[in-house]
C-alpha cells in the first residue's frame, strides 16, 4: 500500500480501534496491523501525540506477564473527534470514488 495512504488513514484507525475496548500498545499495534502494515515506532509517537491531545487517558492494568500495561483510553474529546474524523473519511471517500467513476467512464 502506498505510504501516503497508510499515513493519512493511520490516525483514524487508531482512533476507532479503541472505540470498542481499551487496549495496550502492543495489543493495538498487532491490531492495527492487520489493516496497515505498521510497527511500534509508528504507532506509538501517534499513541503520545493523541494522548497529549486529550484524545486518551492512560492507565496501568497488571499483567500475568510482566510488568503493569499502560493501557489506552478514548476519552469524551476523542469520541467525538473519531466521529468527526470518520465523517471527513466517508465523505473523501465518496468524492475520490465518484472521480474515479466518471473518469473511468469517459475513456
Amino acid at each position: 500500500m502506498n505510504t501516503q495512504f497508510k499515513r493519512g488513514v493511520l490516525e483514524l484507525v487508531v482512533l476507532l480501534t479503541l472505540t470498542k475496548e481499551d487496549m495496550y500498545g502492543y495489543q493495538l499495534v498487532n491490531k492495527v496491523s492487520k489493516v496497515i502494515d505498521v510497527n511500534e515506532g509508528t504507532i506509538y509517537p501517534l499513541l503520545r501525540r493523541l494522548t497529549n491531545e486529550k484524545y486518551f487517558d492512560t492507565y496501568l492494568k497488571e499483567s500475568n506477564e510482566g510488568p503493569p500495561r499502560k493501557y489506552y483510553r478514548l476519552t469524551a474529546i476523542g469520541i467525538n473527534y473519531t466521529n468527526q474524523l470518520l465523517e471527513e473519511w466517508k465523505n473523501f471517500v465518496k468524492q475520490v470514488d465518484d472521480f474515479i467513476k466518471e473518469e473511468i467512464e469517459v475513456e
